[in-house]
């Protein structure tokens, strides 16, 4: 028998913790499901005998100790910043762990102790971080066994609305953390292009665009993401000169979106005076210059000509930019007021269903030296608005690692992300009959 405990019972756990549940009779496990709020630990056990929900409180040091001695396997779907806290006392326990985050300063830290323990702090399970690496790597993989080198790597990901109830102007509603897309972006992107470092500020990275196409769904358009250095070292192609991640969204979100960027209202610095008392239309000429007698929505045509278009314009008349509707957050940030407004409209309705999008693209000359093209792409549809592909995408993979750790398939010692064939091979060929099916083609 084999004692599993699940910490975090939010969304993003649900299909993870349904695959484990369902298994857990067959492997012979118990499942112990932990969240601050244990009514819904409860509901997401939904009476199986062979799970248990209980109230968890990360900040209480003993009760964590408590949970991670009377297990064998822990999986933390806490936020991020708790992971490191609890794979330390997994390291004292000597217990294994797994989280859909990425590897954290604080996580690689303790690697070398989790490789003297024996034991497993298996990361970046989910969906980007996951599923991404997992499929590149296979065929990373299959191209170098097959004598070819590669050249260049391209990889992005989109959260987005299914085509059939994608119904408002900017093609997006939200099926993931309203709060990390509205700072989506802040900082430095940085990425290499044909031996060259490249290093996007903030204020321009929503003018800084690829664009793909994927057979059946059309086109996209992708803004570079923060970090894309770091995964040189990750996919092990330290030497490649072009190396790119991106964030995919419908075209025309972007030059949208840069119109809010430009302006400051995606800043989280400063609090709006009598934020409460304003109205949307008040909000958005705050941030235009003052011109007496002018229309805001003059100004702000006035104010960046070479962004707000009649499409930009029919976006903000979509969120009711123009109008006099009441904000009603005191002492609010401008993120904070324009997560509310997104909010307001760009919520799953009750028969929405989600689509996550994934496509790789590898440049690679072969043994032969010829000089060849392939994409991989993904495409899942969520069932609903509950069981969206955003959580499918990120719990499966998640649960189906927790099984094979179990039960002995892998034994990675240390902290590791699921870039080794014994880890993703198996995961990749279980997705498939959950329709997480990658279709690669040769260009």
């Amino acid at each position: 028998m084999k004692n599993i405990c699940i910490l975090g019972a939010g969304l993003s756990a649900t299909s993870m913790i349904d695959y484990l549940l369902q298994r857990a009779e067959k492997y012979d496990w118990n499942i112990r499901l932990g969240d601050f709020n244990e009514a819904l630990a409860e509901e997401k056990i939904n009476g199986n005998p062979r799970g248990k929900s209980f109230k968890f409180d990360v900040k209480d040091s003993q009760q964590l100790e408590t949970e991670i001695q009377k297990s064998d396997i822990i999986v933390s779907m806490m936020p991020a910043m708790f992971h490191h806290l609890i794979a330390e006392k997994c390291v004292l326990f000597g217990k294994n762990m797994l989280t859909a985050s990425y590897i954290s300063n604080e996580m690689k830290a303790i690697n070398e102790k989790a490789i003297e323990a024996g034991i497993g702090l298996y990361n970046e399970l989910g969906v980007d971080p996951g599923i991404d690496h997992m499929s590149a790597m296979k065929v990373i993989n299959e191209i170098q066994a097959d004598g070819g080198k590669l050249t260049a790597f391209f990889s992005s990901t989109g959260g987005l609305i299914a085509p059939t109830y994608d119904n408002n102007p900017w093609n997006y509603k939200f099926t993931w953390n309203p709060r990390n897309v509205v700072v989506a972006g802040q900082g430095i992107s940085k990425f290499i292009r044909n031996g060259m470092y490249k290093y996007v500020p903030y204020r321009q990275l929503f003018r800084r665009l690829m664009t793909t196409h994927i057979d059946g769904y059309g086109d996209f358009e992708i803004y570079p993401n923060r970090d894309s250095l770091s995964y040189r070292e990750t996919y092990n192609l330290k030497d490649i000169p072009t190396l790119f991640r991106g964030t995919m969204r419908r075209p025309g979100y972007a030059n949208a979106w840069n119109v809010f960027v430009q302006l400051g209202i995606t800043d989280d610095t400063f609090v709006i005076e009598n934020s409460e008392l304003m109205t949307y239309r008040e909000f958005l000429n705050a941030f235009l210059p003052f011109e007496e007698g002018v229309k805001v929505e003059e100004k702000l045509k006035n104010y960046l000509p070479n962004l707000v278009n009649d499409d930009v314009i029919n976006k903000f008349n979509f969120l009711e930019l123009f109008s006099n509707k009441k904000i009603g957050i005191a002492k609010a940030t401008p993120a904070v007021i324009l997560q509310k407004i997104l909010e307001d409209k760009w919520q799953l309705d009750d028969q929405d269903k989600d689509m996550l999008v994934m496509q790789h693209r590898f440049e690679f000359t072969d043994k032969n030296g010829k000089n060849r093209i392939k994409t991989s792409s993904l495409i899942v549809e969520g069932e609903s608005k509950k069981l969206t592909a955003m959580a499918k995408t990120v719990g499966l993979p998640l649960g189906i690692a927790t099984k094979l750790v179990a039960t002995g398939k892998v034994k990675i010692k240390g902290v590791s992300a699921p870039v080794m064939p014994e880890l993703y091979l198996p995961i990749l060929e279980e997705l498939k009959s959950f329709g997480i099916i990658f279709t690669e083609k040769e260009l």
